[in-house]
């Protein structure tokens, strides 16, 4: 996203729940100019609890009550990292991370839920908390697979009374009956009766967990939770093949271990919903109380409290007057009882039945909708006189990042025949993945030169994508990694912003080269449009370096990553990707070849990655300079979940047609195979009979390796079937 108003504050949102998620939506319909904001959640999605017993009991899908935080944050021009918070150092004033460094903020907010893991013997070992959501759901869906294929008894231990484990005991017992199986399913509650609703709601509950056959047991008092039971103080056990906590809520471990104002782990917060004490920073929802209003911990809170959030968040970034939130005394409960229906509390009163349950799906699907109905990116208008052309490229889709923004296959090799060829210790030139020069001393060095423009918004992850990208050319000519100079491009900000990006890149960058055995030695930083990463990079070889040159007629085709990143970002850069799959995408991407490339090189004939051109353009590379065909199977091309759907939707990346027109593939039609891939995987021609072996190594070292096609004598050709 161009940025045309210069960064000069950071907003850090730690955690995905609902307050944070209404906060990003509001934010993208109106920005602060100056602000930039990052979202820390250690997933790209977050589960709506409102919908989860429904989830559980099988009237929605997964996908129903996920919140996409993907396609939020770049609505919001927020960039995502998929993190955990494990501290938080006010002095600094930067959020600790588990899996990467510290990230600065100038204000923060923190919405990181609750917990339901339980300090009991032996429920780390055998049971799930109820929260994260997540993690329970996932625990779910595969204890009921096992329950109907006969594989596990479908006992089921709900430790807690209040209306979430009620909640939970009737849905998992609808849907094992849903499942053809009799369920038996106990809440076991340790104090005298149900909890958390009147007289009436509670009477209703109880009639329907009886129609059910749930049972509950009161005045239990757990022990223990074994592998098969959970055992009472005083009472017989209670049979368990799966054990749900659900009694009551707990704090993340990691906020009570920080000198944040709270109680019992839960952050204390004022009229404001800022951290008392702190005008830096906020917190809302399940993690936090108010001493001076004290509420149940209940999703209404947080979604009420979002506009007063989001309009104070951007006070404290602009020196502007904060609101106070005053939270409602009552409010309303819809209770799902299983089936599709539901019990509604308020004021005493009760009502159950259908109608409930389609209320409660109305209301819950709304607050989904306002999430995933997100606007479209606008298309830029002009106004007067323009020169020819200027609008049908306007019309066109915006441009790609990543290798999605280069230039074509046939434009550059035009431009690559002005360069004069190599001489004197120049072994090769232009046209390979790297340049071969002739060390003193004798062996060979490579050297090669790429940059990315942004792909994302976030820079570490964008310079370990990058960082990985150029190192390719190097660990595709078999050569080991040497020293690399960094080039990098950020939007205008402020020098403390600047000072914190670039610590960022410079620490991700050694990192990454630093694995690879390279050192990071320098390089050039400017200001200008947009987040721009590259680097120079240089290897080393004691013997030729692998080129497209070598390959032999009956070598196999191996390629070791997946195809259709380009079609996933081209899609996540509108809105229309699943960040499911934008997620899994960028994490392959941002992992090294080296393991691949050491497997590969002893063996390999030819070698390259699979980068701007696709993998219709660099397999015709091999087949051109080796004089070679090529035939490629469909079925073998291994393709990144969710890309197929998209392409056949006619999302596509701006460089696509360009690959296509450069490296036409006869046989079949697919257009996957000339999508632009960044960081894409290495291709070999291997001799068909190390194949198998060759697969197997890459197995052992916990990389992935996929036979795609065969070469034979020819001229050049490469035909799909």
């Amino acid at each position: 996203m161009l940025n045309v108003v210069p960064y000069t504050r950071d907003l850090v949102l730690v955690g995905g729940g609902h307050a944070h998620a209404l906060v990003l939506k509001a934010w993208g319909m109106d920005p602060l100019p100056g602000a930039r904001v990052t979202v820390i959640n250690p997933g790209p999605t977050a589960p709506y609890t409102g919908m989860l017993p429904g989830h559980v009991a099988g009237h929605y899908g997964r996908d129903e009550l996920e919140i996409d935080l993907v396609r939020l944050c770049r609505h919001a021009g927020a960039r995502l990292i998929l993190d955990k918070a494990c501290g938080i150092d006010r002095v600094r004033r930067e959020v600790v991370l588990e899996g990467r460094g510290p990230v600065a903020y100038d204000v923060a907010s923190i919405d990181v839920g609750i917990t339901a893991e339980m300090e009991l013997a032996g429920f780390a070992e055998f049971g799930i908390g109820a929260k994260p959501l997540d993690r329970y759901a996932a625990r779910w869906r595969a204890f009921l697979a096992q329950v109907a294929r006969g594989q596990i008894a479908p006992d089921v231990a709900v430790i807690g009374g209040g209306v979430a484990g009620c909640e939970l005991a009737m849905a998992m017992a609808f849907a094992l009956r849903d499942a053809g199986v009799m369920p038996r399913v106990t809440v076991i509650e340790a104090g005298p009766q149900i909890s958390g609703v009147g007289e009436r709601a509670r009477q209703k509950m109880l009639a329907a967990m009886q129609g059910l056959e749930v049972v509950v047991r009161t005045d239990a008092k757990v022990v223990e939770v074994c592998a098969d039971q959970v055992l009472l103080s005083g009472q017989e056990p209670v049979a368990a093949a799966l054990c749900v906590g659900a009694a009551g809520a707990f704090a993340h471990k990691w906020i009570a271990q920080t000198d944040l104002p709270q109680r019992g782990g839960f952050i204390k917060i004022g009229a404001d919903l800022g951290v008392i004490g702190d005008d830096a920073l906020f917190a809302v929802g399940d993690c936090a109380e108010m001493p001076h209003a004290p509420r149940p911990k209940a999703g209404v809170f947080a979604v009420r409290a979002a506009p007063i959030l989001q309009h104070n968040l951007r006070a404290a970034l602009s020196g502007g007057q904060r609101k106070t939130w005053r939270p409602q005394q009552n409010y309303l409960k819809l209770i799902s009882l299983g089936g599709q229906s539901a019990l509604a509390e308020k004021f005493g009163f009760t009502l159950t039945g259908p109608f409930m349950w389609r209320w409660k799906d109305r209301i819950d699907r709304a607050f989904m909708d306002r999430l995933s109905d997100l606007p479209k990116m606008a298309v830029p208008k002009v106004s007067g006189d323009v020169a020819s052309g200027v609008s049908e490229m306007l019309a066109a889709k915006p441009l790609c990042g990543g290798c999605g923004a280069k230039v074509g296959r046939g434009v550059l090799s035009g431009a690559l025949q002005m360069i004069a060829p190599g001489s004197g210790d120049v072994v090769t030139g232009a046209g390979d993945d790297a340049a071969v020069l002739r060390q003193i001393g004798g062996g060979f060095q490579v050297i090669s030169t790429d940059h990315l423009r942004s792909l994302i918004d976030d820079p570490a992850m964008m310079t370990r994508i990058a960082a990985v990208h150029a190192l390719g050319d190097i660990w595709a000519m078999g050569a080991q990694p040497q020293v690399a100079l960094a080039s990098i491009v950020v939007p205008q900000m402020s020098a403390d912003l600047q000072a914190r990006t670039l610590a960022e890149i410079t620490q991700v960058a050694t990192e990454v080269l630093g694995a690879a055995g390279a050192q990071l030695v320098g390089g050039h930083t400017t200001m200008g449009a947009e987040l721009t990463i590259g680097f120079t990079v240089t290897g080393t070889k004691a013997t030729m370096p692998l080129t497209v040159a070598a390959a032999k007629a009956g070598d196999v085709l191996i390629l070791t990553r997946p195809i259709g990143s380009g079609v996933i970002l081209a899609a996540d850069m509108v809105g229309q990707a699943d960040g499911r799959d934008v997620a899994a995408a960028l994490a392959i991407m941002a992992q090294t070849q080296d393991r691949e490339a050491v497997v590969l090189t002893p063996v390999a004939h030819a070698m390259t990655d699979v980068t701007g051109f696709g993998l219709a353009g660099h397999v015709r590379a091999i087949c051109e300079a080796s004089r070679l065909d090529a035939a490629l199977w469909r079925d073998a091309v291994p393709i990144y979940a969710g890309a197929r759907a998209l392409s056949e939707l006619g999302v596509s990346s701006t460089l696509m047609p360009a690959n296509r027109t450069d490296a036409q593939v006869e046989g079949l039609e697919d257009v996957l195979l000339y999508d632009p891939q960044t960081a894409g995987g290495l291709l070999a021609a291997v001799p068909e009979a190390e194949s198998v072996r060759v697969i197997k190594a890459l197995k052992a070292q916990d990389c992935t390796g996929h036979v795609i096609g065969r070469l034979s004598k020819g001229t050049g050709r490469v035909r799909l079937s």
